[in-house]
């Protein structure tokens, strides 16, 4: 008895620090399209200002289509997403946990659903100290109900952090890599080693190739220097490809297909060929952020229509690449390299195809390789994009603090930095 006891709680044990691995990630399979941004700003990670007055925008369907009854609550985690040693009371002020009130059901759509949405903070439940959050949002406030959890950032900026992007000194690196140059001014802090500090830094918001954990190389009075060719070193990529879904009634540029026959609708893109050896060409992208939108003047977030969306990469010769595996990248897809983004290669075309459920918008995307067997590496465009130096991407530097006798990180310093027009 005490045998199975133990192998239960060690389960339990393995479960929990499993959830703690994947942030983001979806339960419910009625669930679909859940946004979570700067108020009037999807095309940017949901962080927030301690005790300000900045709201982030919740949206999510469900297309069980009867509407439920769905609650919120927050966790605080440390820089590395595991919890934080503080009770709910320690860094919530208010309400544990709370109601999402605003819903509205879907009208003049074919598949039906109950669109949710929410502005947080609410003033009943805000967050009272900086760092790694995690929204958790469940059913029938049972949180072990649980439907989705998302990442968001509280930012109490006690530290100046000055960084741009440069090219690499490396002659194997400095016309396909972009490197971080980057020093953080912590004048004030109580520190005693740099061991206290940790910093991340995102490209485009992926956490799929996130430099973590990097450690100042030289401290020279406050500041703290980094050394940017060993630590902060990039794939440049390309500019991201789109896909404009905004109508499944106009066959938009990329769109090769479209039957109406079907419900839901099948959308077909056109292929996607190998660009690592065509020359970089600039234009504006939305740097893998997906804009729920329409081009039929309706509301984007419950008049808006789901339908199956087809991709198709075709590499050189209609062969698979060997001992790899392709995913398609982009918010749509979490940014994560699992079954949600892997591709399957269809011998009778040539092709590594994704089917997709997506709701009306405005869509970017990549592909990117992965050793199929071994040791994973971080994933690589260099065989689907190529990697340029030139491409504009955006980086966004997360600077964390752990006072001495602390109980989690602080995020004490938040700075987005940009190359390119």
């Amino acid at each position: 008895m005490i045998k199975y006891l133990f192998l239960f709680f060690f389960i339990g044990f393995l479960g929990h620090l499993n959830a703690q691995r994947e942030p983001d990630k979806l339960y419910s399979t009625t669930v679909k399209t859940v946004k979570l941004f700067p108020q009037n700003n999807q095309l940017a990670l949901p962080i927030i200002n301690l005790n300000s007055g900045d709201q982030l925008e919740l949206h999510f369907d469900d297309l069980a289509a009867i509407p439920a009854n769905y609650y919120y609550t927050y966790q605080l985690c440390n820089a590395d997403w595991s919890e934080a040693q503080w009770s709910p009371f320690d860094y919530i002020r208010g309400f544990q946990q709370n109601r999402i009130n605003t819903y509205r059901v879907a009208s003049i759509t074919r598949i039906p659903y109950v669109h949710y949405q929410a502005l947080l903070p609410e003033r009943n439940a805000m967050p009272s100290r900086s760092g790694n959050y995690l929204l958790k949002v469940y059913k029938d406030a049972d949180t072990s109900k649980l439907i989705f959890t998302k990442r968001f950032f509280v930012v109490d900026n006690n530290s100046i952090i000055a960084a741009r992007v440069e090219q690499p000194f490396d002659n194997q690196l400095m016309r396909t890599h972009q490197k971080i140059q980057l020093a953080i001014d912590v004048q004030g802090l109580n520190a005693f080693s740099p061991q206290q500090f940790n910093t991340v830094i995102l490209q485009n918001g992926r956490w799929d190739n996130a430099v973590k954990n990097i450690q100042p190389s030289f401290i020279r009075g406050n500041v703290l220097e980094f050394n940017p060719e060993l630590d902060c070193i990039f794939p440049a990529g390309k500019e991201y490809r789109w896909a404009d879904l905004r109508s499944f009634r106009f066959e938009s540029d990329r769109v090769e297909k479209i039957d109406q026959t079907t419900l839901p609708v099948e959308v077909l893109i056109r292929p996607d060929i190998v660009r690592s050896s065509l020359r970089y060409l600039f234009y504006r992208d939305q740097n893998g952020f997906s804009n729920i939108s329409s081009s039929e003047s309706l509301n984007p977030w419950w008049q808006t229509e789901y339908g199956w969306v087809t991709f198709r990469f075709q590499p050189d010769k209609g062969l698979p690449l060997v001992g790899k595996n392709v995913y398609i990248l982009g918010e749509f897809t979490g940014n994560q390299i699992n079954d949600t983004s892997l591709m399957k290669f269809d011998a009778e075309t040539g092709m590594y195809t994704k089917k997709i459920f997506l709701k009306n918008g405005y869509y970017n995307y990549q592909y990117v390789t992965q050793e199929a067997k071994g040791v994973k590496q971080k994933s690589d465009p260099a065989l689907t994009e190529g990697n340029y130096w030139e491409t504009e991407n955006e980086y966004s530097i997360f600077f964390y603090y752990r006072p001495f006798g602390a109980r989690h990180d602080e995020l004490i310093g938040y700075r987005l930095v940009r190359n390119g027009l």
